[in-house]
């Protein structure tokens, strides 16, 4: 029997809606979404208990939050996601040009830029760090980058909400636009020829761009050309890496200290 046409069109949209949201989960990540005007948000499914905990969001949100039983929770999350009760359907979050955002506060000025930095804990992590150093964004490509994700937005417990995250189609033409905007673009890169210190003190003070390349393949050509400067994390030892968030908060800790 053919599905009548009101059928059909209902289940494309459904379809549409859910290429277009992703389902955040976590107290904290539902709790700062849902407190985030700018959110478009959908779908809120808690547990009595993460409905207890988060009343005074719901609250503001205004949403009806479909409570569920915590044995079967009914939200189409990943069966290892550490949900604590509470999912929210959302629309991703638009942030604008990395024009808009960047431009340099007079001599002031931080920005991270991630070249196919792919793990989303990763990710996560690095929005925290460049949430507490005052960066004005981090910047990803669209094509080989983690996406706005669940778990994205847990690692980064809440600072999704508020640090800009872009996802740019070339990286090496907004680097050269920051470039024009005044930034000195830094590569992090264990190969660097001087150390992070060493490479921000060259230049005059203004604002930094931090640029950071995935773990094992690093910075891509194209992305080591357009830096001003290839850096290096110095380690005490004869052998020594850090993971790329632990990398990227340091870096971002030497060039917020840097701009005083």
């Amino acid at each position: 029997m053919k599905k009548p046409d009101w059928v059909i069109d209902k289940e494309r949209a459904k379809r549409a809606s859910a290429a277009t949201t992703i389902w955040l989960f976590g107290l904290h990540a539902v709790e700062d979404a849902l407190k985030n005007p700018a959110r478009d948000k959908h779908r809120l499914i808690l547990t009595r208990n993460a409905a207890d905990k988060l009343a005074e969001a719901v609250a503001a949100s205004g949403l009806e939050p479909e409570i569920c039983d915590p044995r079967k929770f009914t939200a189409p999350l990943d069966a290892q996601a550490v949900h604590q009760g509470a999912a929210l359907e959302v629309r991703p979050l638009e942030w604008g040009s990395v024009t808009e955002r960047c431009a340099p506060l007079g001599a002031r000025g931080l920005v991270v830029m991630l070249d196919r930095v792919s793990d989303p804990h990763n990710v996560g992590a690095i929005l925290r760090s460049a949430e507490v150093f005052g960066a004005q964004a981090v910047i990803a490509t669209q094509r080989h980058a983690a996406p706005e994700t669940g778990a994205l937005a847990k690692t980064a417990s809440g600072a999704l909400e508020r640090q800009p995250y872009l996802r740019v189609r070339n990286l090496a033409e907004e680097m050269e636009a920051l470039k024009e905007m005044g930034y000195v673009v830094l590569g992090l890169d264990g190969t660097g020829e001087v150390t992070l210190a060493e490479g921000l003190a060259r230049f005059p003070p203004g604002p930094i761009a931090l640029v950071m390349g995935a773990e094992g393949p690093g910075l891509r050509d194209k992305t080591r050309d357009t830096c001003d400067l290839i850096v290096r994390i110095p380690a005490a030892g004869g052998f020594g890496s850090l993971n790329v968030s632990n990398a990227a908060a340091v870096a971002l800790y030497a060039a917020h200290m840097a701009q005083g």
